[in-house]
């Protein structure tokens, strides 16, 4: 995995990937969209790997896709699958990703940002949609995901006008989880990731192709699909393993509580 545009250390079954053009405030050119879907697909393929962290270099989280490599070459997104495909490649990765936001997140890097199962972000976050500014229709899932994440109502007011999002109010739109002093941030992803991967791995590999496959249905269908895959799941299921389950859970409580 290439140590120039991207960069991948571990913790553990935790993979950091960061994003490495700083002084383009990481922005989304076509290497560097190449190399994250290619660290993805190995991180995916990689069993001592439970969870991931992406974040940014620098100032930005990313500034979005590369308009001056954009302006030569077109705005080519990847949806015929290629190997630029950004959606495609982290939809394939099995495991949760956490989005720890350290800064700008815009338009292109909005949508980059929404493909995470989690977002964090720091204080110096900012989040703008300025694809009806640029005049791009955005081809990454934010114009479905952002109105299902904080309401139709905000989402068409950041899309219509294009206006910066900051942290604090992105926080309390429910857009991320939680904000951070910008030192904590990516240890706090860390840490959030390490209590993920610390879960049953064929459940939480189950939980997660659950969740994503129920949103991307209707309500009644996913409803089904949840007993569905539940009742397939139970048949694996042991009296045994449920009560050692159970005991670790609550030792485990007793330690969040104490």
């Amino acid at each position: 995995m290439s140590e120039n545009i991207v960069r991948v250390e571990r913790d553990g079954p935790v993979a950091i990937v960061t994003m490495n053009r700083p002084d383009a405030l990481n922005a989304l050119s076509r290497a560097l969209r190449a190399e994250l879907v290619k660290v993805f697909t190995e991180l995916a393929k990689d069993d001592a790997v439970r969870a991931a962290v992406l974040t940014g270099e620098g100032r930005a989280f990313t500034a979005g896709v590369d308009l001056k490599e954009a302006g030569q070459t077109g705005f080519a997104l990847g949806a015929d699958g290629g190997e630029i495909d950004l959606s495609k490649g982290l939809a394939a990765f099995p495991w949760p990703i956490i989005g720890a936001i350290n800064g700008f997140a815009i338009t292109g890097g909005f949508e980059l940002a929404l493909m995470c199962d989690v977002l964090l972000a720091s204080e110096n976050a900012k989040f703008a949609d300025t694809h009806a500014r640029v005049g791009i229709v955005p081809g990454w899932g934010l114009s479905q995901k952002l109105p299902r994440m904080i309401g139709m109502s905000r989402a068409k007011e950041l899309s219509f006008t294009g206006n910066f999002l900051d942290a604090e109010t992105a926080e309390r739109w429910g857009l991320v989880n939680r904000v951070y002093k910008a030192d904590a941030l990516v240890p706090a992803a860390i840490k959030m990731a390490h209590e993920m991967a610390s879960c049953d791995a064929v459940l939480l590999r189950k939980y997660k192709a659950l969740i994503d496959d129920g949103f991307a249905t209707t309500f009644g269908d996913a409803m089904k699909m949840e007993v569905k895959r539940s009742a397939e799941h139970a048949q694996s299921v042991t009296a045994d393993s449920v009560e050692q389950a159970r005991k670790a859970v609550t030792e485990r409580g007793r330690g969040q509580n104490g």
